[in-house]
């Protein structure tokens, strides 16, 4: 009686009721060998005296474990911990061992770490940001979007809405999207091209494991996205990389690299470059197209903001000119909407887009259908198109704002040239300047950007305007300025 006084503590203030604490605890003797098989418990009535509870909850708590098989009663003898219960002799273990084993912490068996996912993860909690590049969710349409999502959960059969779906994605938004794809980006498709996607990322991820076997070959800029090639390596791909001037990739570069090795794969970002936003010119998208169909190597194409030009009217994508079949293109929502909002797209051959359903069911069965279809509803109701046009001339505005107030106050400093398109602006600081130790003064002073490290090697970062308005803009410079002009 005493051993189990000693061993139970029940605290009546805690949220889980007495009952539970009492069973788990029990549970605990038992399965680490203090309470052996057939140990017969005291009767409830005297553990009810020995905790100070009432006898009706030690019953609770001896039923709940006669129901779950820990133990076992025998009518007319009493309680028993059940004697199918393996043997386990308990260890007298140091209290330097038991602070040292913390299996919430550490697991108790052997992984291998992936070394190259091991990357910060964007974010910011500051006030002020000159970001990677994204979107202001201040100007995105979320009223229309709260209202549709809302008439997705409420209206319409809800067995077919609220249950299981279709693992390409939302039928009506793949409608939606091959019409607006087709109509903004010369496209030809059908609901068969395109697969609904957690955002480009989720696209690449499918496209590595599903498409790239062990050793294969892919090609990725000298300056690139990390996000992309940490899945190609993932996948077990080498990786080649491909230098990068001021029209895009160099494709002499890469056509050498075609002739020595058996080439499976191109990402690029031809539409604004990542992360220095120059776009791969005409010419050497003609000549990219031909060098795929004649080597034979997959083109993935992440058109991750092409409804932000600001010259121009935006450059169709490469798909728009595939007449081989050797592209796949990807693009989302995340920078017309939000990044919270993880609705994206990949467009493809339909028997590739099939396969790659395949994979996605095992690891995503299938996305956010009341997302996909208020999605849907925007772009049927034209309310995605009416935002992206406003988003475009303010972020233009933005843009302007942004690079005028750098010439005029950090000129000294940095070197950038105005991007036609995009939401960051690529920027060379003086090699006097130390980016990491600059970004850090900055956090202290409320204000988030990139110490450039992600983006290779070069005092260059990206200086994301988008997302700021022009007060906020002000202010980013102005600090900037300032913990320059001190050193």
């Amino acid at each position: 009686m005493h051993l189990l006084s000693s061993l139970i503590h029940v605290d009546k203030t805690a949220k889980p009721a007495v009952y539970l604490q009492i069973a788990n605890q029990l549970m605990s003797l038992i399965r680490n060998g203090t309470l052996s098989p057939g140990y017969r418990l005291v009767s409830s009535r005297q553990l009810a005296e020995l905790l100070n509870v009432h006898r009706r909850t030690i019953v609770q708590a001896y039923d709940e474990l006669l129901a779950q098989g820990w133990l076992e009663s025998h009518a007319g003898n009493g309680t028993f911990v059940a004697g199918h219960m393996p043997e386990i002799a308990p260890e007298s273990l140091s209290e330097q061992y038991i602070n040292a084993q913390k299996p919430i912490e550490k697991a108790g068996f052997e992984f291998s770490p992936f070394p190259d996912l091991d990357r910060p993860v964007l974010k910011s909690s500051t006030g002020l940001h000159l970001d990677d590049g994204f979107p202001d969710p201040r100007l995105a349409p979320l009223e229309e979007l709260s209202r549709a999502y809302r008439s997705q959960i409420l209206t319409g059969n809800s067995y077919s809405r609220l249950g299981y779906g279709d693992t390409y994605g939302s039928l009506w938004l793949r409608q939606e999207l091959s019409s607006y794809l087709n109509e903004t980006r010369g496209l030809k498709t059908t609901i068969n091209n395109i697969l609904i996607v957690r955002g480009t990322i989720m696209g690449l991820y499918l496209v590595s494991t599903g498409l790239l076997q062990k050793d294969d070959y892919a090609a990725v800029a000298e300056t690139g996205w990390a996000g992309a090639n940490s899945n190609f390596v993932q996948a077990g791909a080498r990786l080649i990389t491909i230098p990068v001037d001021s029209h895009g990739i160099d494709l002499d570069y890469l056509e050498q690299i075609c002739r020595k090795k058996p080439l499976r794969l191109l990402y690029v970002t031809s539409h604004h470059h990542y992360p220095t936003t120059v776009a791969l010119r005409a010419d050497r998208r003609i000549t990219l197209l031909q060098l795929s169909e004649r080597y034979g190597f997959m083109i993935f194409e992440d058109d991750y903001d092409y409804d932000f030009h600001y010259q121009s009217k935006p450059l169709l994508p490469l798909v728009s000119a595939d007449n081989a079949g050797m592209v796949l293109y990807c693009g989302s929502f995340t920078k017309a909407v939000s990044p919270a909002f993880r609705v994206g797209y990949l467009v493809g051959p339909a028997n590739v887009i099939a396969h790659l359903a395949q994979l996605r069911r095992i690891i995503d069965r299938q996305g956010d259908t009341m997302l996909e279809n208020a999605l849907a509803e925007l772009l049927q109701n034209g309310v995605i198109q009416r935002h992206l046009r406003k988003s475009l001339r303010v972020y233009k505005q933005r843009r302007d704002f942004f690079c005028e107030m750098m010439k005029s106050e950090l000129g000294n400093y940095v070197d950038f040239q105005i991007p036609d398109g995009g939401m960051a602006v690529w920027t060379k600081f003086d090699g006097n300047i130390d980016l990491a130790s600059l970004s850090e003064k900055a956090l202290k002073n409320d204000l988030y950007f990139s110490n450039g490290s992600a983006h290779g090697p070069g005092n260059f970062t990206r200086l994301g305007f988008a997302s700021s308005n022009l007060e906020e803009l002000e202010k980013c410079v102005g600090i900037l300025a300032k913990l320059m002009k001190v050193g």
